[in-house]
Parts: structure tokens; sequence; C-alpha cells
């Protein structure tokens, strides 16, 4: 062997610096395919280093392939496939030298308020919740059994939903449950009815199951249930307590009229209630679920209302879903964090979460009567505002004779990241364009200074 080996106080370990420049020579085929290596003693004595470090080296080598043993006869290099190496036609991948304007202002939707977060308690009870025997497990394949215990007694209290602790999944995502629910449904029905607009990741979830889409056509005002009856589905996903996007609730006429339509159908709705819990002008509307629970399959989940990052919802399933369900999943690992479980179950159980959820009904109201009355100062009869007796954002119409896509790379110029609701749209024909402004992670003065920089990039730059 014509290479040179040769070792370098780096303060590395010596045999892995053998073990790395020969796996190099062989990848570059400097050491050449059934090409003996020096013994074990020879490479030892001429790096002076212990035999041990040259038969590590050697052993890891062989372990993953690159040289072989022969007996008395010593090591030899094996065949490498070259183009799975340094230096063959792949071209490397440049580094981005250029890095994204940050932003002043973000109005993003799917964020909460950090300022308010309940972090001396969450850390207290998470700490509690390392110290149990439990949190040292896999954990319960559909969820941990106290925190079903507490959903259930919540979603009685607050949403009027009577439902057994067994009923409840748990699950790390709306659109992870939605992909379960439906890999059960598809035995059964071929489509599925969904709002246009809507939520574009549950049409996802449905689309990547195979499922049909039929569409519910959903306004400003509300619902349009007058082409229900001559569709085929007998699957309907809505949000009725608080529309995505629009934020029109479902009056109680029509909450019983899509109840009697699942019973006639032998269907089912999907409720997805994603953030109920914030409602500013009347309390929250009673879940579909609490009017007949079996025919109802209610999503709920914990990013909206407490941390995105958690990755915990759940789904109430009626009890001949829940028997095929349970069968069909019963051999796979939960997906959300056992510890993130077990902590929001203490967290439940102390009364933390319906203080919290108080507490921030306060905080949002606050922050959405602010943003509403500073867009109405600045652009007066520019644009419409929709949505704002709920939630955790508003949409405005802009009435400037410009495209959704001008609108945001306008506002992104003057510092200020908006988004679009073109994504909620089957077909993306809108009168005039809507964007998206959450407000939940913003303070007061960061709400007014957006909205000011909003002005500045949408009609005073069109004045000039």
């Amino acid at each position: 062997m014509k290479n040179t080996i040769f070792i370098v106080n780096d303060g590395s370990p010596k045999y892995k610096q053998i073990y790395e420049q020969l796996k190099l020579y062989i990848e570059q085929g400097d050491i050449l395919t059934d090409e003996q290596l020096p013994s074990i003693r020879q490479l030892a004595d001429s790096l002076q280093v212990s035999r041990n470090t040259t038969l590590t080296a050697y052993e890891q080598l062989v372990a993953e392939g690159y040289i072989r043993g022969e007996g008395r006869k010593g090591y030899f290099a094996n065949k490498l496939e070259p183009y799975i190496f340094p230096g063959s036609s792949t071209p490397p991948i440049k580094k981005q030298t250029t890095s994204a304007k940050p932003y002043i202002i973000d109005f993003r939707a799917g964020a909460v308020d950090q300022t308010n977060f309940p972090l001396k308690t969450w850390r207290r009870i998470s700490n509690q919740v390392l110290t149990l025997k439990e949190s040292f497990f896999y954990g319960e394949p559909f969820g941990e059994e106290n925190l079903r215990e507490q959903i259930s007694a919540y979603l009685f209290q607050s949403r009027g939903v009577k439902t057994d602790a067994n009923a409840i999944i748990i699950g790390g995502s709306t659109q992870q449950l939605l992909l379960y629910l439906g890999h059960i449904l598809k035995n059964d029905v071929a489509s599925v009815i969904v709002e246009n607009p809507g939520y574009d990741g549950a049409r996802g979830a449905f689309q990547l199951n195979g499922f049909a889409l039929e569409t519910l056509p959903v306004y400003e005002t509300g619902a349009d249930f007058s082409s229900l009856e001559q569709m085929k589905s007998r699957i309907i996903y809505v949000t009725p307590s608080h529309h995505s996007p629009y934020g029109v609730s479902m009056p109680i006429q029509q909450r019983h009229s899509l109840i009697h339509w699942a019973n006639k159908m032998h269907g089912y709705i999907i409720e997805d209630d994603y953030d109920s819990e914030f409602r500013y002008t009347q309390q929250p509307f009673p879940a579909l679920a609490s009017i007949d629970s079996t025919r109802v399959i209610y999503l709920g989940n914990f990013s909206k209302s407490f941390l995105p990052g958690i990755r915990l919802s759940y789904m109430v399933l009626p009890h001949p879903l829940l028997n095929h369900y349970k069968n069909q999943f019963c051999h796979f690992e939960n997906t959300t964090s056992l510890l993130s479980q077990l902590t929001m179950a203490k967290f439940m159980e102390e009364g933390e979460w319906n203080r919290h959820i108080k507490r921030m009904r306060l905080v949002y109201k606050r922050k959405m009567h602010h943003l509403v009355s500073s867009l109405s100062k600045e652009f007066k009869q520019s644009l419409s505002i929709i949505g704002k007796q709920s939630g955790l954002y508003v949409l405005v119409k802009v009435h400037l004779d410009r495209s959704e896509e001008w609108l945001i790379e306008r506002a992104s110029s003057h510092g200020v990241k908006v988004y679009p609701t073109s994504i909620y749209f089957m077909k993306n024909n809108l009168d005039e364009p809507m964007i998206k402004l959450g407000f939940s992670n913003l303070s007061c003065d960061e709400i007014q200074l957006g909205v000011k920089l909003l002005k500045e990039a949408w009609v005073r730059d069109m004045d000039k």
C-alpha cells in the first residue's frame, strides 16, 4: 500500500484518525479493490501506536464493509460503487449566501401569546411528571387515560358534549387524526363533503386517502344547504362554531338540519371545533356533538388555545366507528408525546386549563378590538373586516383593485408578513382579494405599527 497514514495530535482518538484515512483512501480509489492492507503489527509499528489502536480501526472498517479479514492472510479492501462518494458526478449543494430580510411585524394566525403563557406553572408540572414511573414507558396507544378523562369532563362543561373517556382518541394533530379516520371510513364511502372555502389541511388529508370531494358553499353570511340533499356523500366535514376561514357560526336551525341529514343518510358529520374557546360577543356555541353524539365525530386540539408546538389533538368517535378504529390501530404507538399528555392532564386537573382559557379570552378580545379599530381608523372605506366576533384572526377584503399576490408582496416590502386566503377556495374565483391577519402573538403596539405599515404599503404608495 503506497498511501501514507499519519497521526495528528488534534485531540481525536488515534484509532479514529486511522479509520478515517483508510476509509477515505478506499472511497477515492487510492486503495484498489482486493488490495492488501498492512498487518496490524506493521501499521502499529509504523505509526508508533498500540496494536489495539490499529485493531480497533480495522474492526470498524470491517463492520462497515470497507475491508474484509481473510484469516492468516490479512485484511483486504472491498469493492465499492464510486458514484455514492464525494468526487462523483453529483454536483455539490451550494450554500445560500443571502438571508431573507426579517419581518418587522408578522400577522401569523397559527401562533399564541407568549407573554401570557403560564410558563412557570407548566414547567413545575412538567418537572413533577418526570418523577412519575409511567413517564418512562411508551404510553397507551389511544392516549393516556387521565388526559382522556380530563378532556371528557371539559367537553361536557364547556361544549355540552357527553362522552366517555374511552371514546376519546389522542393524536398529534387534526390532520393526522383525519388521515387515520379516513382509513377507516374509506371502506364504506368513496367521497366526502367539504366546505368551500374551507380548511385546506382537511381537504389534503381526505384526498390522500383517495376520497372524491363534493363542496358545500359557504359565504360571509353562512353555509348554503340548498343542494345538500342532492349530494351523494354520506360524510361531511364542517367547522360550525367558527368557520375556517370566514369565521361565521352555524345557527341552530342549520345544526338541526345537518343532524337530520346525517341520520337520514346513515352518515357522519366530522365537526372540527378548532378554536371555539375564543368568542367575544356571546358564550361559545354548543357543539354539534352535544345534539347527537351518535352521528358526530368531534375534533378538538390544544394548538390554537394553548401551544402549537405541543402537537396535542383529540377526537371523539361514535361507538360503531370506535370499535372499528381501535381494532385497526391497536398495535400502533401513539404519535403524541407521553410527557405532554401527562403534563396537560395534570394541568387540567389542577384547574389551570380553565384559568388559562378565561385569561386568554380577555387578552385576545382586547387585541381583536385593537386590530379592528386600527384597521377602521387607517383604511376607512378601503377595506371590509370579516370575522371579528371570534377567533384569533380576521379577514380583510381590500377594495383597491389589486391582486392578492400584489398585496402580499407590497406588505412584505414594508416589513410586514400577511397571509393569503385563496388556499381555502377550491377554485380561486374571488371578486376581491382577502388577506388573513392573525393577532394572537402580537402586542397592541405591534398591531398598531403593523396596520400603519400596511397603509403605507397598500394605500399611500398608490398615491405617489
